[in-house]
């Protein structure tokens, strides 16, 4: 059975600020208006990784926390220099660590990494009255099928991913273990089980991106399942097998991929 580890995002996290797709201004918007946001309240972002939500919504809010338990992680958020962002190197399951009251809390890509009922019940205790968790379902790592006509070749993720279990074996890697199955689900009954009720959702609808080939490399080394660390002393190898594929899929070395809508579910105590 798989357990968290330190080294889960280890190396990973300039890698993820560059390769990640980065969640549209639509994103703000919509929790903006749904919400009532007016700049005065508190987010409490959880697993922010390099902030790439947390400084997306800081202008929505007087403070915005971000809270990852990578120390390269928050090494990069802090280098954005948001001057009403503050950063917390800590487990989520260590909430509430007297942070204090939050307008809204979010958990974008991330919750699955936890113990879920913990730290939603952690979670909800911490909301102001009327403050909601917002659930963000996305897939940034790289684009979804679509027929929409693009200008560019799509990056080549079957070949890619197999290239990856030729390197580090067959079961998907995750930090010291493995996760043969992947991460878990049902994460709304557990929601509700906490005391959440909802969800309403919102959904902003997905886009064409355009992706250098030092973009897909960084979203390869982004992904917990194919950090660096990994590979050890094969990085090097590994890195030069991934270009030598990327530039055999575009003369040019740029591609286009459809990046998937984004869902948020808000849920309300």
């Amino acid at each position: 059975m798989w357990e968290w580890d330190s080294s889960l995002y280890s190396g990973s996290a300039a890698h993820y600020a560059r390769g990640r797709i980065a969640y549209p201004d639509a994103v703000a918007d919509a929790l903006a208006i749904e919400l009532g946001l007016d700049g005065t309240g508190r987010l409490l972002d959880v697993g922010c990784g390099p902030g790439s939500l947390t400084l997306l919504l800081a202008n929505a809010f007087k403070e915005v926390v971000g809270l990852d338990a990578d120390a390269g992680m928050i090494d990069e958020a802090r280098r954005a220099g948001v001057v009403n962002a503050r950063w917390v190197r800590m487990r989520a399951e260590d909430l509430p660590a007297d942070l204090g009251r939050f307008q809204v809390i979010t958990f974008a890509q991330s919750l699955h990494w936890m113990d879920r009922p913990k730290v939603l019940a952690a979670a909800r205790g911490m909301l102001e009255a009327g403050g909601a968790c917002a659930h963000v379902h996305a897939t940034t790592h790289q684009g979804v099928d679509t027929d929409v006509l693009l200008p560019h070749p799509f990056p080549p993720q079957a070949e890619i991913a197999e290239l990856v279990r030729s390197h580090l074996g067959p079961i998907r890697r995750a930090g010291l273990g493995s996760l043969p199955n992947g991460t878990a689900g049902g994460e709304a009954e557990i929601y509700r089980t906490v005391g959440f009720t909802g969800p309403r959702r919102i959904v902003v609808p997905g886009r064409a991106v355009i992706r250098e080939l030092d973009d897909v490399v960084a979203a390869v080394f982004s992904l917990s399942s194919s950090t660096p660390q990994l590979f050890g002393e094969r990085r090097a190898e590994f890195e030069e097998d991934l270009r030598e594929l990327l530039r055999g899929a575009s003369e040019n070395g740029v591609f286009s991929a459809w990046a998937r809508e984004v869902v948020i579910d808000l849920w309300q105590p």
